[in-house]
């Protein structure tokens, strides 16, 4: 069942990627080995857990999770049964991946949402 969510998430950001034209073997690399890097950071943490030794900062999973090792992440979530049910650390990792998809649906929509954002941003940073 997990890989079945994880593949349906992946639907947007991969399509978003792909429609932006080829996709180098180097950033699939890159993906990949960051996600496993991922999933092992949570297995060492689950492990640390375990025997009450030193633990991954959430800060650090967080970080692996938004430079693009989400799915990583869920499946780790998962299959090892570690972080999924902290609620203040789920609520951070499904705002990461609602970020991903709202960056996927903007670039389909020429980046609109973004574009109208900095210009509000930069309007009301000129009146303060």
């Amino acid at each position: 069942m997990s890989f079945l969510i994880i593949a349906g998430l992946l639907i947007l950001p991969v399509y978003a990627v792909h429609r932006h034209g080829p996709v180098s073997w180097w950033v699939v690399a890159v993906a990949v080995v960051l996600n496993l890097l991922t999933y092992w950071v949570y297995a060492v943490d689950k492990r640390r857990a375990e025997e009450g030794a030193w633990r991954v900062p959430e800060s650090n999973l967080h970080l692996l999770e938004l430079l693009g090792g989400w799915p990583g992440a869920f499946l780790a979530q998962r299959r090892l049964r570690h972080k999924c049910s902290k609620g203040s650390y789920q609520f951070v990792f499904w705002l990461i991946v609602l970020a991903y998809q709202f960056a996927a649906y903007d670039s389909f929509q020429d980046w609109r949402f973004s574009r109208a954002g900095l210009n509000w941003s930069e309007q009301n940073s000129k009146r303060h």
